[in-house]
């Protein structure tokens, strides 16, 4: 069973992810889970950002008169998403070492969903290489995207320990085709009071972002302290939700914030690292598909000091409710 989680103590655990050399196989087949949906204004942004002067992207009245008659996705943006959906199974890599093919065989347009899929053609042991195929493909099957890549993949760290054999912990679920599925968060009955759960990735705050942010509150100053940009404690308590999602992967509703304490500042450059315990667990009486988990949740910055703690009520999809992310594909 491969695991996204490992344990550090009784009843604690911290997220993990991405698999080590050890555990790919040539053959192998992933379904990488989220998928994303693009807009038109994802296809403007990445070709602005990145000064593209194909008018393809961004003038729709242009073109419609083209044979695609609507702006055509950016092909550099769909092989990003292509390539950061499939980055859970592949967390660990240290580098891309090539891409022997890049090919773009289906058009992609704003309000397309995508969603990716990888094979792993080979597996090079003397280099500590693998070599992958991913495709993309829109919600209703049609193939946008394949690539292929070599990436370097470092082997498994014996002194890590083996992830904890629970099944609530599996990374993935097989298809009967035998693909396997990247699974997204714990299920309501797997959610147990007393256990607490280290998130990963960590997340820093950098200083465009942190005036970006203020900005589009409608902060118009944006707060400094001693001479340094503050974090906006908004900001700051979404980022730090943010960072418990893949845990919690399949919370239907946040039905809020109680006890917020913001204990210490946060500043651009600054490094927060969240942890959430499940406090408790209870059915719901409205929603027989869902359950509420009580959580605490902590972020500290890189020195260990705690910088904003919360607690929150969540809606959690039950078991049952299986069938909601089946027929989504998940």
């Amino acid at each position: 069973m491969f695991s996204f989680y490992r344990q550090i103590g009784a009843q604690r655990y911290q997220e993990r992810h991405g698999l080590e050399f050890e555990d790919f196989a040539p053959g192998q087949r992933f379904r990488h889970r989220p998928g994303v949906t693009l807009s038109q204004q994802d296809n403007v942004d990445e070709a602005l950002d990145t000064l593209n002067g194909a008018m393809l992207h961004f003038d729709a009245h242009y073109a419609a008169g083209t044979a695609w008659q609507k702006p055509l996705m950016v092909s550099t943006l769909t092989l990003q998403r292509v390539m950061g959906m499939a980055s859970k199974t592949y967390a660990r890599r240290t580098a891309i070492l090539g891409f022997p093919e890049i090919v773009l065989n289906g058009p992609v347009f704003g309000g397309d969903t995508l969603y990716a899929a990888s094979e792993v053609l080979e597996c090079n042991a003397p280099a500590g290489a693998i070599t992958v195929r991913l495709t993309g493909h829109t919600a209703d099957g049609a193939e946008v995207a394949r690539i292929t890549c070599r990436m370097a993949i470092p082997r498994r760290d014996a002194s890590a320990g083996a992830p904890p054999e629970d099944q609530r912990f599996a990374a993935y679920h097989a298809t009967n085709d035998g693909a396997l599925v990247e699974q997204c968060g714990l299920f309501f009955e797997d959610c147990a009071a007393g256990e607490s759960f280290v998130h990963r990735p960590r997340r820093r705050f950098f200083p465009e972002e942190v005036v970006a942010h203020a900005w589009r509150s409608l902060e118009i100053r944006p707060v400094e302290k001693d001479g340094r940009l503050a974090v906006p404690e908004a900001f700051l308590i979404g980022a730090t939700t943010a960072l418990t999602t893949r845990h919690f992967g399949r919370v239907s509703a946040n039905l809020g914030w109680v006890d917020v304490e913001l204990p210490a500042p946060v500043f651009a450059g600054d490094t927060i690292e969240a942890e959430s315990a499940v406090l408790s667990t209870r059915e719901s009486r409205s929603r027989p598909e869902e359950g509420i988990v009580t959580v605490a949740t902590t972020a500290r910055n890189q020195h260990g000091e705690a910088v904003v703690k919360f607690r929150r009520n969540l809606l959690v999809y039950r078991q049952r409710a299986k069938g909601l992310y089946l027929r989504a594909g998940y």
